[in-house]
Protein backbone atom coordinates (compact mmCIF):
# COMPACT_ATOMS: atom_id res chain seq x y z
CA UNK A 1 0.00 0.00 0.00
CA UNK A 2 0.83 3.66 -1.01
CA UNK A 3 2.75 5.94 1.87
CA UNK A 4 -0.08 8.15 0.76
CA UNK A 5 -3.24 5.75 0.71
CA UNK A 6 -5.77 6.08 3.61
CA UNK A 7 -7.71 3.47 2.51
CA UNK A 8 -9.50 1.35 5.33
CA UNK A 9 -9.23 4.30 7.39
CA UNK A 10 -12.26 6.53 9.40
CA UNK A 11 -11.93 10.25 9.87
CA UNK A 12 -14.25 12.36 11.67
CA UNK A 13 -14.28 16.50 10.65
CA UNK A 14 -15.64 18.45 13.30
CA UNK A 15 -16.74 21.77 11.82
CA UNK A 16 -16.95 19.68 8.41
CA UNK A 17 -19.16 21.90 6.61
CA UNK A 18 -17.24 24.99 6.71
CA UNK A 19 -14.16 26.22 4.15
CA UNK A 20 -11.33 24.08 6.08
CA UNK A 21 -13.46 21.29 7.03
CA UNK A 22 -14.83 20.11 3.91
CA UNK A 23 -11.26 20.91 2.11
CA UNK A 24 -10.08 18.36 3.99
CA UNK A 25 -12.72 15.88 3.83
CA UNK A 26 -12.23 16.07 0.12
CA UNK A 27 -8.70 15.74 0.53
CA UNK A 28 -9.08 12.08 2.72
CA UNK A 29 -11.54 10.88 0.68
CA UNK A 30 -8.91 10.87 -2.82
CA UNK A 31 -6.90 8.85 -0.41
CA UNK A 32 -9.18 6.27 0.23
CA UNK A 33 -10.15 7.46 3.51
CA UNK A 34 -13.98 7.50 4.69
CA UNK A 35 -15.19 10.49 6.01
CA UNK A 36 -17.51 12.00 8.39
CA UNK A 37 -18.51 15.39 8.06
CA UNK A 38 -20.07 17.13 10.90
CA UNK A 39 -21.99 20.05 11.14
CA UNK A 40 -25.26 22.21 12.90
CA UNK A 41 -27.50 21.01 11.00
CA UNK A 42 -28.60 17.51 9.19
CA UNK A 43 -29.05 18.74 5.68
CA UNK A 44 -26.10 20.89 6.04
CA UNK A 45 -24.21 17.62 7.29
CA UNK A 46 -25.47 15.67 4.79
CA UNK A 47 -25.31 17.51 1.94
CA UNK A 48 -21.36 18.08 2.77
CA UNK A 49 -20.63 14.16 2.24
CA UNK A 50 -22.34 13.61 -0.39
CA UNK A 51 -20.27 16.04 -2.06
CA UNK A 52 -17.31 13.84 -1.24
CA UNK A 53 -15.69 11.70 -4.01
CA UNK A 54 -17.50 8.58 -4.14
CA UNK A 55 -16.76 6.15 -0.65
CA UNK A 56 -18.44 5.49 2.51
CA UNK A 57 -19.04 8.79 3.74
CA UNK A 58 -21.24 10.08 6.52
CA UNK A 59 -22.77 13.46 7.25
CA UNK A 60 -23.66 13.81 10.83
CA UNK A 61 -24.74 16.76 13.61
CA UNK A 62 -22.74 17.40 16.64
CA UNK A 63 -22.22 20.67 18.68
CA UNK A 64 -18.11 21.23 19.61
CA UNK A 65 -19.12 22.87 22.46
CA UNK A 66 -21.76 20.47 24.14
CA UNK A 67 -19.80 17.15 25.27
CA UNK A 68 -22.66 14.91 25.55
CA UNK A 69 -23.18 15.68 21.80
CA UNK A 70 -19.40 15.06 20.73
CA UNK A 71 -19.85 11.49 23.45
CA UNK A 72 -23.04 10.26 21.37
CA UNK A 73 -21.20 11.50 17.92
CA UNK A 74 -17.69 9.43 18.76
CA UNK A 75 -20.13 6.50 19.85
CA UNK A 76 -22.55 6.69 16.45
CA UNK A 77 -19.19 6.77 14.38
CA UNK A 78 -17.27 3.50 16.45
CA UNK A 79 -20.70 1.55 15.35
CA UNK A 80 -21.18 2.49 12.70
CA UNK A 81 -18.14 1.65 11.00
CA UNK A 82 -16.52 -0.05 13.58
CA UNK A 83 -13.44 2.01 13.68
CA UNK A 84 -12.06 5.33 13.96
CA UNK A 85 -8.77 6.37 12.97
CA UNK A 86 -8.45 10.41 12.48
CA UNK A 87 -10.08 13.20 14.28
CA UNK A 88 -9.65 16.00 12.62
CA UNK A 89 -11.14 19.62 14.84
CA UNK A 90 -11.67 22.51 12.35
CA UNK A 91 -14.37 23.67 14.22
CA UNK A 92 -14.06 27.49 15.90
CA UNK A 93 -16.24 30.65 16.62
CA UNK A 94 -14.68 33.98 17.00
CA UNK A 95 -16.01 37.65 16.69
CA UNK A 96 -13.46 40.96 15.70
CA UNK A 97 -12.79 42.76 18.90
CA UNK A 98 -10.48 45.65 18.76
CA UNK A 99 -7.70 44.78 21.37
CA UNK A 100 -7.79 47.97 22.96
CA UNK A 101 -11.71 48.13 24.07
CA UNK A 102 -11.52 45.99 27.02
CA UNK A 103 -15.06 46.70 28.05
CA UNK A 104 -16.61 44.86 24.36
CA UNK A 105 -14.55 41.76 25.36
CA UNK A 106 -17.07 40.80 28.41
CA UNK A 107 -17.12 37.68 30.26
CA UNK A 108 -19.87 36.05 28.52
CA UNK A 109 -17.89 36.33 25.09
CA UNK A 110 -14.74 35.13 26.87
CA UNK A 111 -16.60 32.12 27.87
CA UNK A 112 -18.15 31.52 24.40
CA UNK A 113 -14.88 32.12 22.70
CA UNK A 114 -13.00 29.29 24.85
CA UNK A 115 -15.57 27.22 25.01
CA UNK A 116 -15.98 26.46 21.31
CA UNK A 117 -12.71 27.17 20.35
CA UNK A 118 -10.38 25.62 23.00
CA UNK A 119 -12.53 23.47 25.49
CA UNK A 120 -14.85 21.49 23.05
CA UNK A 121 -11.56 20.41 21.30
CA UNK A 122 -10.55 18.88 24.37
CA UNK A 123 -13.55 17.28 24.86
CA UNK A 124 -13.96 16.24 21.36
CA UNK A 125 -10.58 14.53 22.05
CA UNK A 126 -11.38 13.05 25.23
CA UNK A 127 -14.84 11.82 23.41
CA UNK A 128 -12.84 9.95 20.67
CA UNK A 129 -9.55 8.77 22.32
CA UNK A 130 -10.53 5.44 22.85
CA UNK A 131 -11.58 5.01 19.59
CA UNK A 132 -8.59 6.09 18.35
CA UNK A 133 -6.28 4.31 21.11
CA UNK A 134 -7.63 0.98 20.20
CA UNK A 135 -6.03 1.10 16.81
CA UNK A 136 -2.54 1.77 17.93
CA UNK A 137 -2.08 4.68 15.42
CA UNK A 138 -4.90 7.11 16.22
CA UNK A 139 -4.14 11.05 14.96
CA UNK A 140 -5.71 14.03 16.21
CA UNK A 141 -5.20 17.36 13.99
CA UNK A 142 -6.61 20.66 15.95
CA UNK A 143 -6.71 23.43 13.45
CA UNK A 144 -5.21 26.46 15.31
CA UNK A 145 -4.15 29.99 14.47
CA UNK A 146 -0.86 32.39 14.09
CA UNK A 147 -2.74 34.07 16.48
CA UNK A 148 -1.84 31.94 19.02
CA UNK A 149 1.75 33.18 18.67
CA UNK A 150 1.74 36.73 17.85
CA UNK A 151 -1.12 38.01 19.92
CA UNK A 152 -2.61 39.24 16.60
CA UNK A 153 -6.09 38.44 15.80
CA UNK A 154 -9.73 38.62 15.92
CA UNK A 155 -9.79 39.28 19.68
CA UNK A 156 -7.73 38.83 22.42
CA UNK A 157 -9.39 35.63 23.84
CA UNK A 158 -9.14 34.22 20.43
CA UNK A 159 -5.63 34.37 20.41
CA UNK A 160 -5.56 33.27 23.69
CA UNK A 161 -7.46 30.09 23.09
CA UNK A 162 -5.08 29.25 19.69
CA UNK A 163 -2.36 29.45 22.05
CA UNK A 164 -4.07 27.34 24.49
CA UNK A 165 -4.56 24.39 21.60
CA UNK A 166 -0.52 24.62 21.00
CA UNK A 167 0.24 23.95 24.22
CA UNK A 168 -2.46 21.03 24.45
CA UNK A 169 -0.82 19.51 21.43
CA UNK A 170 2.33 19.43 23.68
CA UNK A 171 0.89 17.95 26.62
CA UNK A 172 -1.35 15.35 24.95
CA UNK A 173 1.65 14.44 22.36
CA UNK A 174 2.84 13.72 25.61
CA UNK A 175 -0.05 12.19 27.16
CA UNK A 176 -1.58 10.51 24.66
CA UNK A 177 1.75 8.36 22.59
CA UNK A 178 2.15 6.13 21.26
CA UNK A 179 -1.08 5.14 20.52
CA UNK A 180 -2.33 8.51 19.20
CA UNK A 181 -0.43 11.40 17.56
CA UNK A 182 -1.71 15.11 18.03
CA UNK A 183 -0.68 17.66 16.19
CA UNK A 184 -1.73 21.25 15.33
CA UNK A 185 -1.67 23.13 11.73
CA UNK A 186 -1.91 26.56 12.29
CA UNK A 187 -2.81 28.91 9.61
CA UNK A 188 -2.23 33.11 8.97
CA UNK A 189 -5.24 34.96 7.29
CA UNK A 190 -7.39 32.09 5.00
CA UNK A 191 -9.84 33.20 1.93
CA UNK A 192 -13.16 31.61 4.13
CA UNK A 193 -15.03 33.90 5.47
CA UNK A 194 -14.49 32.66 9.10
CA UNK A 195 -13.73 36.07 10.57
CA UNK A 196 -17.17 38.42 10.04
CA UNK A 197 -16.76 41.85 8.93
CA UNK A 198 -13.11 40.47 6.31
CA UNK A 199 -13.69 41.51 2.99
CA UNK A 200 -11.61 41.81 -0.32
CA UNK A 201 -9.60 44.85 0.70
CA UNK A 202 -8.80 43.28 3.95
CA UNK A 203 -7.54 39.91 2.00
CA UNK A 204 -6.04 42.37 -0.39
CA UNK A 205 -4.36 44.43 2.33
CA UNK A 206 -3.13 41.12 4.01
CA UNK A 207 -1.38 39.40 0.95
CA UNK A 208 0.68 42.46 0.51
CA UNK A 209 1.93 42.31 3.82
CA UNK A 210 2.50 38.00 3.87
CA UNK A 211 5.86 37.20 2.13
CA UNK A 212 4.72 34.99 -0.13
CA UNK A 213 2.40 37.88 -1.44
CA UNK A 214 -1.19 35.86 -1.20
CA UNK A 215 -3.09 34.87 1.54
CA UNK A 216 -3.87 31.33 2.30
CA UNK A 217 -6.92 28.84 1.06
CA UNK A 218 -8.94 26.39 2.72
CA UNK A 219 -6.52 23.20 0.68
CA UNK A 220 -3.53 25.05 1.95
CA UNK A 221 -4.56 23.93 5.40
CA UNK A 222 -5.91 20.99 4.19
CA UNK A 223 -2.89 19.85 2.34
CA UNK A 224 -1.08 19.95 5.72
CA UNK A 225 -3.63 17.99 7.22
CA UNK A 226 -3.36 15.55 4.74
CA UNK A 227 0.77 15.83 5.80
CA UNK A 228 -0.27 14.79 9.34
CA UNK A 229 -2.07 11.54 8.60
CA UNK A 230 0.73 10.57 5.76
CA UNK A 231 4.39 11.76 5.36
CA UNK A 232 4.64 13.71 9.04
CA UNK A 233 4.42 9.75 10.88
CA UNK A 234 7.18 10.93 13.23
CA UNK A 235 5.45 14.04 14.19
CA UNK A 236 3.61 14.67 17.34
CA UNK A 237 3.06 17.18 19.87
CA UNK A 238 3.99 20.00 17.36
CA UNK A 239 2.52 23.12 15.58
CA UNK A 240 3.04 22.81 11.85
CA UNK A 241 2.92 26.23 10.36
CA UNK A 242 0.82 27.01 7.22
CA UNK A 243 1.08 31.16 6.59
CA UNK A 244 2.86 31.86 4.29
CA UNK A 245 5.38 33.12 6.03
CA UNK A 246 2.90 35.78 7.71
CA UNK A 247 3.99 35.44 11.14
CA UNK A 248 7.84 36.72 10.27
CA UNK A 249 6.24 40.20 9.46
Amino acid sequence: MSLSSLSGKVAVILGGTGGIGLATGNALAQLGASVVLTGRQHDSADSAAASLPAGNHLGAVAEIGDTASLNALAGEVSHHYGRIDILVNTAGFTRAVPHADLDALDDALIDELFAINWRGQFAAIRAFAPHLRANGDGLVVNVGSIAGRTGQGSNVAYCAAKAGLDIMAVSLGRALAPAIRVLNVSPGVVDTGFVPGRDDTFNERAARTTPLRRIGQAQDVADAIVACATSLRFATGTTIVVDGGRQLG
